[in-house]
């Protein structure tokens, strides 16, 4: 008998056909003897639904407000795939966030986990119950009510596999594993049978949607081997993993593309001690997200400094530098959304030379011009205009030998 976590997201609870196949393929895995804790996101569409409402009530809600209403999502699959088991004998319970043991902070929409008591899981577990979670969610201190961010169901599984010491934790999406880019704008993609915690990492957070990158980071912290795999077949997935020194022998493991960043200019700053300090520390109070940055060499007592933040978030970023410019004496700042940012990662760059060569060889070919440049250890990013990034991201893909061989 095996503690299996497994996670359904949106797309595959979509509407109540789907509801009942995965209550079908639970039952399957609890009548081998397991047990099985749950976690589910909300119906296809649902959140996009309920976010598209909020703004047409007001263009910048609230967020504690809307975190109030994006939870109903998640309440929604909870309570139908427990009837739906409950209805084939499966003696089922549903849990909210806070009624499954999740703390967090106080950061509305994007809130972290604190902590998280076990003890009603355990004690679900210990009764024979099948425990259905709503991902997602959370419970501040206070009793507020929080949300993780969107793809915030996969850290609450990876979280509840780690706290009710799982021994699988299976993450059901609507692809069958990791591909080495999105098979939908690369149709040569491949699945990656293995991957690393960092490489999926870096993958996560330069857009690809496999993974939300602070599950990853949590998985990696605490040794939670996953598997992301499919909930409309029984193939193998990929394999989320420590680094193994078979890894190094890839040179880029996968090439990942993000649409939703928007390029910020801020421009004829003054260029004196502590101005960017001050720009990005109004960023982080906010909990902004600030990607790659380039500041140039100041000329004639000014300077010019641009970085990349989620697309949501511009508003915000602009009305909090455009108070910080009026504070330190000059400036203006601009918001570009036509880029998008494309990334290759790969453990094997760590020993390889003229990787970055090769990519900047790549996109030239194809006439693409490359704006901003950032890099790790095993990863480079570069953003391209947001209308050839798709051509860009096929071109890389087959320069660095990952399309599928026939």
């Amino acid at each position: 008998m095996a503690r299996i976590v497994q996670k359904y997201g949106g797309t595959s609870v979509g509407d109540i056909d789907r509801i009942k196949r995965v209550a079908q393929r639970i039952k399957e895995w609890r009548d081998q003897g397991n047990e099985l804790v749950v976690v589910v996101s909300a119906r296809a569409g649902v959140t996009n639904e309920l976010i598209a409402k909020a703004k047409a009530i007001t263009p910048h809600p609230d967020e504690r407000e809307m975190d109030m209403l994006l939870t109903i999502g998640e309440q929604e699959t909870i309570a139908l795939t427990a009837m739906a088991l409950q209805a084939i004998g499966v003696p089922a319970v549903s849990r909210t966030g806070q009624q499954a043991g999740i703390v967090s902070d106080s950061f509305h929409t994007k809130a972290k986990i604190k902590r998280f008591e076990s003890s009603p899981l355990n004690d679900d577990l210990a009764a024979g119950k099948v425990v259905i979670v709503a991902g997602f969610q959370g419970i501040t201190e206070d009793g507020e009510t929080t949300t993780l961010g969107r793809g915030g169901s996969d850290l609450t599984a990876i979280a509840v596999a780690h706290v009710v010491k799982a021994d699988i934790c299976q993450i059901y999406t609507d692809v069958d594993g990791v591909y080495t880019a999105d098979p939908r704008a690369v149709p040569l993609a491949s699945k990656i049978q293995e991957i690393s915690y960092d490489e999926m990492l870096e993958l996560a957070s330069a857009g690809s949607k496999v993974m939300q990158s602070r599950s990853v980071e949590f998985a990696h912290k605490y040794g939670v081997d996953f598997e992301v795999r499919s909930s409309f077949n029984n193939n193998p997935g990929t394999i989320v993993k420590a680094e193994t020194k078979s890894m190094e022998d890839v040179v880029v493991r996968g090439v990942a593309v993000d649409k939703d960043q928007a390029k910020v200019v801020v421009s004829q700053i003054p260029d004196k001690p502590g101005t960017a300090a001050k720009v990005f520390r109004a960023l982080a109070d906010a909990a902004i997200v600030v990607d790659m940055i380039v500041q140039n060499m100041g000329r004639d007592g000014v300077a010019n400094l641009t970085f990349t933040v989620p697309k949501t978030e511009t508003h915000k970023a602009q009305t909090l530098v455009s108070k910080v410019l009026a504070e330190v004496g000059g400036g203006k700042v601009e918001i570009f959304e036509n880029i998008a940012k494309l990334s290759i990662v790969g453990v094997g760059m760590k020993t390889h030379s003229g990787v970055a060569a090769e990519l900047f060889q790549a996109l030239a070919a194809q006439h693409i011009n490359i704006d901003l440049i950032s890099t790790s250890e095993i990863k480079i990013s570069v953003t391209v205009d947001a209308a050839k990034v798709d051509d860009a991201q096929r071109a890389v893909h087959t320069a660095f030998g990952l399309d599928k061989k026939a």
